[in-house]
């Protein structure tokens, strides 16, 4: 199993130089990034080159791909995820020299102190709901800083340092790290079941997103229409509490909405008010998305109107419905889903969009525990696909599991003619063009490496 995170380790009033162990993340590289422009100096490690790499380097950081002890150098302060293994070399000869091992929530914290932080957090839209407050904040004038969890399509950035007070940031609850920070303003996107293999049961994840809730300091903006979010609401206490969604009794009410096509258009009813926009990005989940940005804004004070247009900028993110190329008539996407509710929303998206042809997803399960507790739920998910060519897990933070593997998804699908479990990662791009037409839509889909095959795939079509 990968660390756990000590949010107990105090956080140096002067970090010196920093290393960051898995430097390329989006996360981590934006945290690194924003350390760089502050002055520190920065080195870091990965397995693999990444663009985020590339641009890290090219604003003066030193980024070796391997880890190894030689890496450290003379680091003051090391920062690491919670994906990393207890064996890493960096990080064991981090521990034998007593230096400040930091998880990068700290690293977070410490960039955003004094800081009005506006904190995402949800099983899933927090990427694209944290994008969409930051250009809105933007095209309002307003210069926030900002660290999400994949890059804002408009500022080829995941991360920047603004002159205003207000801060925001993609809060990671999988490992409980979103209760650390000094959050004013709580936006939760849902409460879907999700990363029971740290909670341990629903009522300890639902219990901590109360807590979460609980110490922002000046309102919470929730999902009035998530079961797991409504009982998180009964708990909140003492709380400006504003509700979105499709409930009549939502604060922030969705009416006419309409997601048939590449574009998703909606109507929001607030304060006695109607108000009507159009999104360049598809899906109802992204039209809920946005009720929940318009949230945080009317509850930051802005007005409901002006509010709403400057959302409607936002161009979407990366790993988010991106498109890559197409080939031989076929289109090529790849989106970062990678739970069942994400799955189906992904994928209904996408059906707008395919037109006649059929929609072929390529899936890659996340996590051993996911896989085992959602297998009936990701097949029924993925059953909305024409074609599914299904991977093997990617194991992240976890060790293997005997007996489970993406099978148990196969398994569990109802039509085994569309079915295609490929376990061998070298013989996906083969396997998707030998099923893939002209006027087809492929897309990869997953939150571990699947979109590695994307250039596989298109080099495949064109043979």
């Amino acid at each position: 199993m990968t660390i756990k995170p000590d949010l107990s380790q105090p956080i140096p009033q002067k970090l010196g130089r920093v290393h960051f162990v898995g430097i390329g993340g989006s996360g981590m590289s934006g945290i690194a990034r924003m350390l760089i422009k502050s002055g520190h100096e920065v080195s870091g490690s990965d397995v693999r080159e990444s663009s985020n790499i590339t641009e890290l380097r090219k604003l003066g950081a030193t980024v070796t791909i391997g880890h190894d002890e030689k890496n450290l150098a003379d680091a003051d302060t090391v920062v690491v995820t919670s994906a990393l293994w207890p064996t890493n070399p960096e990080y064991l000869l981090a521990q034998k020299l007593g230096l400040p091992i930091l998880h990068r929530s700290q690293a977070l914290k410490y960039l955003t102190s004094g800081k009005r932080l506006v904190s995402v957090a949800g099983a899933h839209g927090k990427t694209t709901s944290t994008g969409m407050i930051v250009t809105a904040l933007i095209e309002l004038g307003v210069d926030p800083s900002f660290v999400n969890g994949g890059v804002i399509e408009a500022y080829g950035s995941s991360a920047a340092s603004g002159t205003s007070d207000l801060f925001v940031i993609e809060a990671d609850e999988s490992d409980g790290s979103f209760l650390y920070y000094d959050t004013a303003v709580a936006l939760i996107t849902n409460v879907d079941p999700d990363h029971l293999d740290h909670y341990g049961s629903l009522e300890n994840f639902e219990a901590e997103f109360a807590r979460f809730a609980n110490g922002a300091s000046e309102f919470v903006a929730i999902s009035s229409d998530d079961e797991g979010a409504v009982r998180v609401t009964n708990l909140i206490k003492n709380q400006r509490v504003i509700t979105f969604g499709f409930a009549e009794q939502a604060t922030v009410r969705l009416i006419e909405v309409d997601a048939s096509g590449a574009r998703v258009s909606f109507t929001i009813s607030y304060a006695g008010e109607n108000y009507a926009t159009e999104l360049t990005i598809p899906g109802r989940h992204n039209a809920v998305n946005a009720a929940g940005a318009f949230a945080v804004l009317v509850g930051l004070g802005y007005s409901a109107a002006k509010a709403l247009e400057a959302i409607s900028k936002f161009a979407g993110t990366e790993r988010r419905f991106e498109l890559h190329g197409e080939r031989r008539g076929v289109s090529v996407y790849d989106d970062f889903a990678h739970h069942p509710t994400e799955v189906s929303a992904a994928l209904a998206a996408a059906r707008a969009v395919v037109g006649d042809g059929k929609l072929i997803t390529v899936f890659q399960p996340h996590l051993y525990s996911r896989t085992r507790l959602f297998a009936k739920e990701f097949a029924e998910a993925l059953a909305a696909s024409d074609e599914v060519v299904l991977l093997d897990i990617y194991a992240a933070r976890e060790d293997p599991e005997p007996g489970v593997t993406g099978e148990l998804i196969a398994n569990q699908f109802g039509d085994k003619n569309k079915m295609h479990y490929v376990p061998n990662w070298d013989n996906v791009p083969a396997a998707v063009a030998q099923i893939a037409r002209d006027g087809d839509f492929v897309i990869t889909m997953g939150c571990g490496d699947v979109y590695r095959q994307v250039p596989g795939i298109l080099k495949a079509l064109e043979s």
